[in-house]
């Protein structure tokens, strides 16, 4: 189906040919394998440890996918990335980073960063994210008791 013989078809016909043949030029089988095989220096460009990784990726969309082909729009709405500029996070399994590098052209990965430790349950309701990738816990001032002054 993919390589039709025009030579068979009326005049009418070659147009819808093309357009056939041209929709299996870019279908999903034709991306080469080696696009998802990790590279020796994605490390290095990268930045990272191999030996100690982060847990936790912060993705964010940076790019349109208008244009873009129909499998990296399916995986930008399965990672919830559907607005651009809104941080979404992620676990750092190998599951979820084969399909990061199908879009990275398309997002930004970051990971994240815990400057003051992990929230207690208390404190989650008053942490935020940042756009650099750090989870921040504001700090509530406590009511400090007065003493009483004696003269």
């Amino acid at each position: 189906m993919c390589s039709p013989d025009l030579s068979m078809l009326g005049k009418r016909m070659e147009g819808m040919a093309s357009a056939v043949w041209a929709r299996c030029l870019f279908t999903r089988s034709r991306i080469p394998d080696s696009v998802f095989q990790p590279q020796p220096g994605d490390h290095e460009k990268y930045g990272g440890d191999p030996e100690q990784p982060h847990k936790i990726h912060v993705i964010t969309r940076i790019k349109s996918v208008i244009g873009r082909p129909y499998w990296e729009k399916k995986i930008i709405k399965d990672l919830g990335l559907d607005k651009a500029h809104q941080p979404r996070l992620h676990k750092n399994i190998p599951s979820v980073n084969s399909r990061l590098k199908v879009v990275k052209h398309l997002i930004r990965i970051q990971p994240l960063k815990l400057p003051y430790g992990l929230p207690t349950e208390e404190e989650m309701s008053d942490t935020f994210l940042t756009s650099k990738g750090e989870l921040v816990i504001k700090q509530r001032l406590k009511p400090v008791e007065q003493k009483e002054i004696k003269s």
